[in-house]
């Protein structure tokens, strides 16, 4: 159903990345994968300017007025006004710099995180997106094709981080019926799919000054990793959550520990991801999933009740 209503709507990398042969499918070769150092990272914010100089431009600025949507309880998402926000993920702002304070060995450090798109190799936004716009590469870029999106949310509500934002009042359902189909588009990282297929490095990677971040065959990355956890005694984020993701974070200490400080200093909420503990895999994918495939037998069963109703009305008049 979902690939028939997709139809109807109709440089070389120094060293690490070679000139890139075609990737193997995820599940069955190797997709490309980020390696993030939170060890080394500064927080100088870098390859927030690559990414918001190449990506800015391609988000459109909305119709106004808003076609004010059906039923009443569903909101426009505008952050239109606020393109220059990079302190959190917008539909403007695909990549930003979580930070917060820990405690070391030797007193307290500020560290920071580049949180983006975790490019699941398992996408549950792929999975659960009703028109298809949600893919996947085979280089396991996880991106959304604008020219299908209706921007329903199913990926923002699908994703364990909530990475997609939505921006109202642009794409497709602005030509159907915009009050009821529909809200606008969801926009996220989609891992500059086409500089990989030139085997060049995404643009946050290329611009940090630190190499904090890498980037390379899974294999590869997951082997480097486990080496920098092994060397240091501290942990991975992203090597099994939510069933493995193409985006590993390394630092010198527990990511539940970092998890916990996040929290403390109010920096987890709206556009700003969490750290899920490892071992929250598909759940959420599954619940939403159990809910589709039960929602036909619970319309019969409210028709049954309905039909009893009327039954029982006639016999006593």
């Amino acid at each position: 159903m979902r690939n028939a209503l997709g139809l109807l709507l109709g440089g070389t990398l120094p060293g690490l990345l070679k000139p890139a042969p075609a990737c193997a499918a995820p599940g069955r070769g190797d997709p490309w994968t980020t390696l993030i150092d939170v060890d080394a990272c500064d927080g100088c914010g870098a390859c927030v300017r690559a990414c918001r100089a190449r990506n800015l431009e391609r988000v459109p600025l909305p119709a106004r007025p808003l076609p004010r949507p059906f039923p009443s309880w569903v909101r426009n998402q505008d952050w239109s006004d606020r393109r220059e926000v990079t302190d959190r993920l917008t539909p403007y702002n695909w990549l930003y710099i979580q930070s917060c304070t820990v405690r070391a060995a030797s007193g307290t450090r500020r560290i920071f995180l580049p949180r983006r798109c975790m490019h699941c190799i398992n996408p549950p936004c792929v999975n659960l997106c009703p028109t298809g716009a949600a893919r996947q590469r085979r280089n396991g870029a996880v991106y959304i094709d604008q020219g299908v999106c209706l921007g329903d949310s199913q990926c923002d509500r699908a994703c364990p981080w909530m990475i997609p934002r939505r921006q109202s009042g642009v794409g497709l359902y602005l030509n159907l019926a915009p009050r009821f189909v529909g809200n606008g588009q969801m926009f996220k990282c989609d891992y500059c799919q086409d500089l990989l297929d030139q085997g060049q490095q995404p643009a946050c990677i290329a611009a940090c000054p630190r190499q904090a971040q890498s980037i390379g065959p899974r294999e590869e990355m997951v082997h480097r990793a486990r080496a920098l956890a092994a060397e240091r005694g501290g942990d991975i984020f992203g090597l099994n959550e939510n069933g493995g993701t193409n985006s590993l974070y390394v630092f010198s200490q527990p990511f539940r520990d970092v998890e916990a400080e996040l929290l403390r200093q109010d920096e987890i909420g709206f556009g700003r991801p969490s750290l899920r503990p490892a071992g929250a895999s598909m759940d959420k994918e599954n619940r939403l999933l159990s809910t589709v495939l039960l929602a036909p037998l619970a319309g019969a069963a409210l028709a049954g009740v309905r039909l009893w109703r009327e039954k029982q009305k006639r016999r006593r008049s």
